[in-house]
């Protein structure tokens, strides 16, 4: 024991000793009892790697400010799903009544999930292959298995950076491209392209001008240039911002994080001038309450919910490692939901105040159109003028004009009504045109704007407000591979993201060919979902059912400074696993139920259609879900075998110092002899170094995790007979 130590300075004292052994040692600075006489393992000391180990438990990078690694949070939680996936299952879902389902869903799965993963980010300090490595060596799969979704969500996440960046630059220009069908010569004579007539001109202009899309996903068609150089210029950027680290991503955070809620409350202000904007947020909020009964609704809301926090990708993990160990990561967790859930109540306003104004435009349009039609009906004598209610004036017809001669005519011409193919013009029926995803952004949105006064302006703030989401959740989806990668493996941060990135632009090369937006679609909607759910399941029993649920708690108090409220406890282990396995059930199901299919714009009709996706696609996306999971399984038998370490002991160096007496305030006094020698009073212990067999940490603590003689710590706590031994 060291001279200056506290108990041999209380052996040499003649004061009564009244405080324990397990007293005494919580107040020592731990020995490193490889560099010491003690380490009976015969393990060589290396120098030079324990100084390096120590240099990099202190050069582990750090957040600058407890703001900037908020809004790096809020940046990473909020992305393009809150703006176009939102608004489209309120409007689906029940209207307000969605609401309902989502709000209890978040507090009783997102909330204490997210809180999770950030308290065992920051406890342990280690992204999210290292952290499950620590918590159960068997499931450390889960964080390879994260870092592959992360990998297949960022291959067409960025492509949606990279269409944001195309339609950027095009808004520099007036007219907005989007706004006119293209004139084409057919001969000598000019005349408006066919698709565009069939369809609109923002729809033309995404699917040929911008996609250039072929008509299924057989026909690749070669590559987009365009959409090619404009993705090589979102990994430009993501890279860049993931190879400066932190402190510089996180002073991009300040901007990336912040101007989306500045765009969204100018054009919140802009569309609330608009008319026809309060018929958006009227029909967006009138709650349908019988929807609150429907599953799918709940099953929507859970999995919404689940996406809209990040939850399983690592990136959460990732961020909260950064962090000082007694940082509030509770107040950050519930901060950083409701931002979460307040950003798509705002995105939805904005969406449903423009679209009120879009269905208004085009409501006023179908009147227009049909009352033409009916004004040739009557001048051809079809339709008699008596029908006519003697108020209407043709000159300045209103849609409530129109709706009561629609009424007077199908009444009296109900055998030869469908006849004249005349439309009811409903404001309503424009309103329930439910549009989502791409659909929203790059066609409902743009449209819209094209009507806007200074409508380039407009266009320009949107698009780089998406640019903004889009790289803020990059950010955060990048970190999940890189963090735990280099803190497993210890490579070059900047060698890795460079690989990492033009690996990525490589493959991803297949979502800018002519069908490559059929492929975002499937990667969509199959890479991510099943392996996440899987993932997350996995998360919750391996720290509320493995590690231990009280255990977890009590470390959690200590990290804290406080106890977490008795709500987590009973969420962790027994309310968010049962709700998460009946979600991934439903989810299941659904997939079985309902054939892998996407929708495909057909030029000839200028529509799009739904087919279903060849054998070769169905294999693809199955490979993919099982690649996902892969990792689950593998390390889960090669560690149950002990077919390769299974990387308990090699704990971080972040433990080094201080957290191997983590526990010894809360042994009993008969564990103190047995904390000591690790075995028994009775038992003499060997000097000798054993092996040791797997014990997962429901079974031991950290502190006991010392007798593999490749371990960080030597020998550990198994001590020869000496004479500080005995005490």
């Amino acid at each position: 024991m060291p001279k200056n130590s506290k108990v041999t300075q209380r052996e040499h004292s003649s004061e009564h000793v009244t405080e324990s052994v397990a007293d005494l040692l919580a107040h020592e600075e731990p020995v490193d009892y490889k560099r010491s006489v003690l380490n009976m393992t015969g393990e060589a000391w290396d120098k030079q790697k324990d100084v390096e180990e120590d240099l990099d438990s202190e050069k582990r990078p750090a957040w600058n400010s407890k703001l900037q690694y908020i809004l790096a949070q809020i940046g990473y939680s909020v992305g393009l799903g809150n703006v176009w996936r939102f608004p489209y299952l309120c409007q689906k879902n029940g209207g307000g009544a969605y609401l309902v389902p989502y709000l209890v869903l978040l507090i009783i799965i997102g909330l204490p999930l997210f809180f999770l993963e950030l308290a065992v980010g920051q406890r342990i300090r280690r992204g999210s292959i290292g952290v499950w490595n620590y918590i159960c060596p068997r499931l450390g799969g889960i964080g390879y298995a994260s870092c592959l979704v992360c990998f297949f969500v960022g291959l067409y996440y960025n492509v949606i950076i990279g269409w944001s960046i195309f339609y950027f630059f095009k808004s520099f220009q007036y007219p907005l491209p989007w706004s006119e069908c293209p004139i084409v010569k057919n001969g000598t004579m000019a005349v408006v392209e066919a698709e565009c007539e069939k369809s609109s001109a923002t729809t033309y202009f995404w699917y040929r001008e911008a996609l250039e899309i072929s008509s299924s996903i057989s026909e690749s068609g070669g590559l987009n240039w365009k959409m090619t150089l404009c993705l090589l210029a979102a990994w430009s950027v993501v890279g860049l911002a993931v190879i400066k680290g932190i402190q510089s991503s996180g002073k991009v955070m300040y901007f990336s994080s912040l101007f989306p809620y500045v765009v969204l409350l100018c054009f919140l202000v802009r569309g609330l001038l608009l008319r026809g904007a309060i018929d958006g947020i009227l029909h967006m909020f009138t709650p349908k309450l019988d929807k609150m009964l429907d599953p799918q609704v709940w099953r929507e809301a859970a999995t919404q919910v689940f996406f809209a926090l990040g939850l399983g990708f690592g990136g959460v993990i990732a961020f909260s490692s950064y962090n000082k160990q007694d940082n509030n990561c509770h107040f950050d967790a519930t901060l950083v939901s409701f931002i979460n859930f307040f950003t798509s109540v705002l995105a939805t306003l904005v969406v449903f105040a423009v679209l009120g104004f879009k269905a208004n435009i085009m409501n006023e349009k179908c009147v227009v159109e049909n009352t033409e039609k009916i004004l040739g009906y009557l001048n051809s004598h079809v339709l008699s003028h008596d029908l006519i209610p003697p108020h209407v004036n043709f000159s300045h017809l209103t849609a409530k004009d129109y709706s009561e001669m629609y009424q007077v005519i199908m009444t009296v011409k109900e055998n030869h009504f469908k006849e004249l193919g005349l439309d009811a013009c409903l404001l309503e029926d424009e309103l329930n045109k439910s549009v989502q995803g791409t659909g929203l952004a790059f066609i409902a949105f743009t449209e819209a704007m094209t009507h806007f006064p200074a409508s380039p302006f407009w266009s320009v703030m949107f698009f780089l407000m998406l640019i903004n989401l889009g790289l803020g959740s990059m950010i955060g989806t990048m970190a999940g591979i890189t963090t735990p990668i280099i803190d497993t493996f210890k490579v070059r941060k900047e060698v890795f993201t460079v690989g990492c990135c033009i690996f990525a632009f490589l493959i991803g090369l297949i979502f800018v060919q002519h069908s490559g937006n059929y492929f975002v679609t499937m990667f969509d909607d199959y890479s991510a979902t099943l392996p996440l759910m899987v993932v997350v399941i996995l998360e919750n029993i391996a720290v509320a059912w493995i590690y231990g649920t009280k255990k977890f708690m009590q470390e959690l108090t200590e990290m804290l400074g406080f106890r977490p409220y008795i709500f987590y406890f009973y969420t962790w282990k027994y309310i968010s696993p049962l709700c998460m396995a009946v979600l991934m059930t439903a989810s299941i199901i659904q997939l079985g139920v309902n054939p892998p299919g996407y929708s495909a714009w057909i030029r000839e009709e200028a529509a799009e259609k739904f087919l279903y996706y060849p054998v070769w696609a169905v294999a693809i996306l199955i490979s993919l879900i099982i690649l996902a999971t892969l990792p689950l399984p593998v390390v889960f038998i090669l560690r149950q075998f002990h077919l390769v370490s299974d990387g308990s002991n090699a704990l971080s160096v972040t433990y080094k110092k201080g957290r191997m007496m983590k526990d010894i305030s809360n042994l009993e006094d008969n564990d103190e002899t047995r904390f000591i020698l690790s075995k028994v009073p009775s038992e003499t212990p060997s000097p000798m170094p054993t092996h040791r067999s797997y014990l997962g940490p429901g079974n031991a603590s950290p502190m006991e995790m010392s007798s593999a003689p490749n371990g960080r710590y030597g020998s550990g706590y198994h001590l020869a007979s000496t004479p500080e031994s005995e005490l």
